[in-house]
């Protein structure tokens, strides 16, 4: 599984210690409205495509280039579905944080296939159908499906509400 430069040249200085990492998850339907899934060669687990924004790259491009790299597919990001932040810590130890923005894709050209050592297998699912997936990837799917044309994120905690040391303060109006 190849890892960006960038974060080889981090993980030197900080070993395993927890990584704050911008991250895009894709979600691709076929004409059967059947979602394209991953089988990850780390894990062995099935999910979304997806990976690290490079430093200096925008998401929608970060999508387009994750999914050619992993499924051989050129895409048009289209609707942003979730931002989600979440963890994940690898088979190595390694820890990270991701800021998650999920986008509905449309295949432009290409048949997917395994493009990159990330995947051991790509494959369709009907959505009623779908395997076994973590908790972020079911959270992103779900998201992605439902009736709304608006993206989902996690409200704000009461802790960021409070006016409390950190949140919003007394001084600021609210939003009308």
């Amino acid at each position: 599984m190849s890892t960006s430069s960038y974060i080889l040249k981090l993980r030197e200085k900080v070993g395993n210690e927890m990584l704050w990492l911008p991250g895009v998850s894709v979600l691709i339907l076929n004409d059967k409205n059947e979602l394209l899934l991953a089988l990850r060669s780390d894990d062995g687990t099935w999910g979304v495509l997806g990976g690290f924004v490079e430093p200096g790259e925008q998401p929608a491009d970060a999508v387009v280039r994750e999914t050619f790299e992993e499924a051989g597919l050129v895409v048009e990001p289209g609707q942003i579905t979730s931002v989600i932040a979440y963890e994940r810590v690898y088979p190595n130890g390694d820890r990270c944080r991701y800021l998650d923005t999920a986008f509905r894709c449309r295949i432009v050209d290409g048949e997917a296939k395994v493009n990159d050592d990330e995947s051991l297998e790509l494959a369709w699912f009907p959505l009623d159908r779908l395997p076994a997936v973590n908790d972020h990837d079911r959270q992103v799917i779900a998201h992605a499906f439902t009736e709304t044309t608006e993206a989902w994120y996690a409200p704000p905690s009461a802790a960021a509400t409070s006016g409390g040391v950190i949140g919003i303060s007394s001084h600021v109006a609210p939003l009308s």
